[in-house]
């Protein structure tokens, strides 16, 4: 008798990206433009997700969810400028039941340059908040 079991989810793990501040990311004095923070974290997010679960779209074909901002704050310490290259991270705070919150510190070698939280809550087709499935929720809370 053959038995089949589940594969494992793989744990989360807090996650970085790298990030180059480009002329399109600065003002004319080549500080990044406050709002370009945002972008930053979001390349990290979608890297991050596609890490852990495959593409957002693979995301959404096996739950139904979409994954959609409610709330974000960013806290800004210090200025990245043109050329440098930030690492983006991400990092769990909190899981809910349709939504979970992520810490986002920007750094650029080693000095903390801006955190953004961001607050993320599962719809579904009717954009109705739904329910984190189990197996995304089995992967947060390991």
């Amino acid at each position: 008798m053959t038995t089949t079991t589940e594969p494992t989810p793989k744990p989360l793990q807090n996650f970085t990206w790298p990030v180059r501040v480009y002329w399109q990311d600065t003002d004319a004095g080549g500080i990044v433009y406050h709002p370009n923070y945002l972008s930053f974290a979001l390349k990290a997010r979608s890297e991050f997700l596609r890490a852990h679960f495959g593409s957002e779209t693979e995301l959404y074909k096996q739950t139904g969810m979409l994954l959609v901002v409610r709330h974000a704050e960013i806290d800004y310490r210090a200025s990245a400028k043109l050329d440098d290259l930030l690492q983006v991270g991400v990092e769990l705070e909190k899981v809910g039941n349709s939504s979970f919150t992520l810490i986002q510190p920007i750094k650029r070698a080693g000095q903390l340059l801006a955190t953004v939280k961001v607050v993320l809550v599962a719809i579904n087709d009717a954009g109705a908040a739904t329910r984190i499935p189990p197996q995304l929720r089995q992967i947060f809370e390991s």
